[in-house]
């Protein structure tokens, strides 16, 4: 028996050994006080025994309300720095969730899995509206600043900074992805998430080792190696397996020939449960085959279970984890990947990037969503709206003369950008415009999550999670690829959209440098101000700041 034991999940996922987490998923209500009881004896057992490092509560997976995570993390009553609680964003603004954070970092709760979360699916009285205040990227600014010392206006306008928490900080990548489009854009995210403070990563779920793998070559590959990135396996059932493989649970991927094997397997006398025990098995003995910092086990509702996949993955060979990653390679026909194959491993080529990428980068391929109109927008964004150049420095002084003395240009003005904004965009006249960072599509009109920071992981075949529309960032990510700029697309700042400005002129906001833009230059040259006093300074290990983006 493996015993891996350590005191916090940090310790864990920075340690040479490697280690097992355990998932467990909450119900809805509690009329049946049997299960509830079930799950904190689950929970408690699993943390009990040797061989679990840690288990990790969901936050409302699928959409529908659920007993809150930190509800049964209590309840279980275990060393708070072994449970992750998963902390998302459809269900609270930004102020609950910071509420929720001060919470768990009082009740020493300081292992957060930052996600944007499943769009809903049901509710009281018919389908519940999302927030979406946030996405991942900005929840886990969020945190990070906590970690740092949240600085908030105090009594008289002065700032105060409150005590700082100890939060370590998760976050999630969804690689299986069939189409280019899809797929780049969540590794550049991925480096976005990690530069804003995002400490250990764990995929989304699918049934492809050579996926999982390209993971690990990525942040290899752009210097982020040191992250730890933890397996992730889910054990199926037919019934899952069908439900992963309808595309109707947001970031679970099951191809065709993976589904045909489960129904094979499941008409058999044990119903495929030692198939899907191996299967799971045989995943946990890849990750840590490949180095992978732990592996997270879920689908399980039993601890037993648990123990017996773990026990199973132990007994294997030492070197038979090689001829596994041949054996679950569940991709779909004509998936991409980032890296060149390398058929003598079944794995990725670390050092071979995908040759028709790097082609397409040199010439890239016509698009649709390059219409004359994002022609156009361009041009104009040129002219009138990048800083310094053009008619910004005009503009900025006839807005400001507008904005000391209100009068009929300036509604005529408002109205003009409301109008002509709305038809070319669908403007939602939210005020803080984010079109520039988005190639020329509002996030709030196209995107069902509003994320101005890059993908969520439930695009599935280039479709939104909701399968009704293209995914919002696949479009953009298509638009910049044909003006060569979509390897950087998430160099710049986190954007987080400022409610106040809603209903008012964001062209007026962008010449005024109130919008985000604007709130990110002054952050900088506040920054710079501190930096010319060497006598208030003190010497800082952080990455240097993320540039400014043109406006």
């Amino acid at each position: 028996m493996t015993t891996v034991v350590s005191s916090s999940l940090r310790e864990i996922l920075t340690g040479d050994r490697f280690g097992y987490g355990a998932e467990i998923v909450t119900t809805r209500g509690y009329s049946t006080p049997g299960t509830v009881n079930q799950l904190v004896e689950m929970g408690s057992a699993l943390l009990q025994d040797p061989r679990i490092g840690w288990i990790s509560i969901t936050d409302n997976p699928g959409g529908a309300p659920m007993l809150p995570p930190d509800w049964l993390a209590r309840q279980v009553g275990a060393d708070p720095k072994r449970i992750v609680i998963h902390l998302t964003c459809k269900d609270r603004n930004r102020n609950a969730i910071e509420a929720a954070a001060w919470g768990y970092a009082a009740e020493g709760f300081e292992n957060i899995l930052a996600v944007t979360g499943d769009y809903p699916t049901t509710g009281f009285g018919g389908t519940a509206d999302p927030v979406f205040d946030l996405d991942s990227v900005a929840l886990i600014s969020l945190l990070k600043s906590m970690n740092e010392g949240l600085r908030v206006p105090g009594r008289k306008g002065a700032i105060e900074t409150l005590p700082k928490t100890n939060f370590y900080i998760g976050c999630a990548v969804s690689p299986f992805k069939q189409h280019e489009r899809e797929l780049v854009p969540q590794y550049y995210k991925l480096l976005r998430k990690i530069r804003v403070g995002a400490d250990w990563v764990i995929p989304q779920l699918g049934y492809d080792m050579r996926k999982f793998h390209e993971i690990k070559l990525f942040l290899a590959a752009r210097g982020y190696e040191h992250v730890p990135v933890i397996g992730n396996v889910y054990m199926l059932n037919r019934a899952v397996a069908e439900l992963f493989h309808s595309g109707k649970l947001a970031g679970c991927v099951v191809s065709d020939r993976l589904l045909e094997e489960c129904n094979r397997y499941a008409k058999g006398p044990d119903k495929g449960k030692t198939f899907f025990r191996e299967l799971a098995a045989k995943q946990l003995a890849v990750f840590k085959g490949l180095g992978f910092a732990a592996g997270y086990l879920g689908g399980i509702n039993k601890a037993e279970t648990f123990f017996e996949v773990i026990d199973l993955a132990e007994r294997y060979g030492p070197d038979d984890w090689r001829q596994f990653i041949k054996e679950i390679q569940y991709s779909n026909p004509g998936e991409f990947f980032f890296f060149e194959h390398d058929p003598e491993t079944g794995l990725s080529s670390p050092d071979r990037i995908n040759p028709e990428y790097l082609r397409s980068l040199k010439s890239p391929p016509k698009s649709k969503h390059v219409t004359l109109g994002y022609r156009f927008s361009r041009r104009v964004h040129e002219l009138a709206f990048h800083r310094g150049k053009g008619m910004y420095n005009l503009l900025t002084k006839v807005f400001a003369r507008w904005d000391k003395k209100p009068g009929f240009m300036s509604r005529f003005s408002y109205w003009l950008e409301r109008e002509a904004k709305h038809l070319g965009y669908g403007c939602q006249d939210c005020g803080d415009c984010s079109l520039p960072d988005t190639a020329y599509l509002c996030p709030m009109a196209a995107c069902s999550k509003h994320s101005r920071n890059g993908p969520c992981g439930g695009s599935a075949g280039g479709q939104c999670e909701l399968l009704d529309k293209d995914c919002f960032w696949a479009r953009v990510y298509e638009r910049l690829k044909y003006y060569g700029e979509s390897e950087k697309m998430f160099d710049g700042p986190v954007v987080i959209y400022d409610a106040k400005l809603k209903h008012t002129s964001a062209w007026a906001n962008t010449y005024l440098d109130r919008d985000h833009f604007g709130r990110e230059l002054q952050k900088q040259q506040a920054a710079s101000a501190v930096a010319e006093k060497p006598e208030t300074t003190t010497k800082s290990t952080d990455p240097p700041a993320e540039p400014k983006p043109d406006r």
